[in-house]
């Protein structure tokens, strides 16, 4: 089926049909949906040459995928990617994706704006300074950001969880249950959220004048194998640290590995906490202890990125750019308890 024969079928103009799709806001809400009811029903498919001929747009959102010899896949890519699709699909935007070494981001995204083939775009794993924020402001096509940059204005549109909050709260909560030592199984601090989360943990060890030990932190890739080595190196030490801060479940899940290793019991000898981004085959409460976590959802932010990113395509988003800054859920579960006397 046609535009000419889907607006046949509703007895309604194909510039009326073609609006109603592309979300424009003159058409009201009941004509709307007849329309989409239609396209459900006949399993029409707009001809995206001819709707980007009419409308100027492509229907597209563009992103770029670091990849590089020593890159390694992230499931928390994949997670916030798989919100990203799911409310592309249901605006019927595609994606076009575009590898890049990380050093060669700032250039990608130039060639993916010239190229006309995306309305918008957004960026991500941002960095302190990061450069590409003050580019993408000065190209042409929308853009959000998932996450923030230290030492940027936010005078940006982003996205992004309170990453210092969320590890001021979990270290908080340590220090209440009287831990003096306390670890931290961190992100690369090439990236705004493991600064944060550092920095949080800090202000909370220092508002009970506590220091963080230097040689108590680990920074890493967010993988299991990396967590493991980690507190394996820490229970090691000839004063080991009574509990642990891990900036995802990912490396917890190589940190329980090691504390079980070691005869240790998660929650009485030693306790942990870990970030959870909510990942569907990872979950905390799975734990043969039930982990205690700072939690929000990778895929809620990839919903959301997406919805306000199509949001401004579409002209529904308000203009001026806008800041969501989301808090993490503290959940207390087993695997926290009082520091060994």
């Amino acid at each position: 089926m046609n535009l000419k024969q889907l607006s046949a079928l509703l007895g309604l103009s194909q510039t009326t049909v073609s609006r109603a799709l592309n979300g424009y806001p003159e058409v009201n809400r009941e004509t709307r949906q007849r329309v989409l009811q239609a396209v459900k029903d006949t399993g029409y498919r707009p001809n995206r040459a001819a709707q980007r001929l009419a409308t100027g747009k492509s229907g597209s959102i563009g992103l770029i995928m670091p990849t590089a010899s020593d890159h390694a896949a992230d499931v928390h890519y994949g997670e916030f990617q798989s919100g990203l699709s799911e409310e592309a699909l249901r605006h019927d935007f595609h994606f076009v994706t575009v590898p890049a070494h990380p050093r060669d981001e700032e250039q990608a995204i130039r060639w993916l704006v010239s190229s006309g083939n995306v309305d918008g775009y957004y960026l991500a794993y941002m960095r302190e300074n990061d450069p590409r924020i003050a580019m993408a402001k000065s190209l042409s096509l929308p853009f959000i950001v998932h996450g923030r940059a230290i030492g940027v204005e936010t005078d940006y549109p982003f996205l992004d969880i309170d990453n210092h909050a969320a590890f001021f709260d979990a270290t908080k909560l340590l220090v209440q249950l009287g831990h003096v030592r306390t670890a931290l199984l961190n992100g690369l601090e090439e990236f705004d959220f493991a600064i944060r989360r550092r920095q949080g943990m800090t202000a909370a060890l220092n508002a009970a004048g506590l220091q963080l030990d230097p040689a108590l932190t680990r920074q890493s890739p967010l993988a299991d194998d990396y967590g493991f080595r980690g507190m394996s190196e820490l229970l090691q030490m000839a004063e080991p640290p009574t509990a642990v801060l891990c900036s995802s479940t990912v490396l917890a899940l190589g940190a329980v590995r090691a504390i079980n290793l070691a005869g240790l019991k998660l929650g009485e000898d030693i306790s942990l906490i870990a970030h959870d981004d909510v990942l569907p085959l990872l979950k905390p409460e799975h734990f043969s202890i039930p982990l205690t976590t700072t939690r929000s959802s990778l895929r809620a932010a990839g919903i959301r990125v997406a919805e306000r990113l199509i949001g401004e395509i579409k002209g529904v988003e308000p203009q001026p750019p806008s800041a969501e800054l989301w808090k993490a859920d503290l959940v207390v579960r087993a695997s926290t308890g009082p520091a060994p006397r």
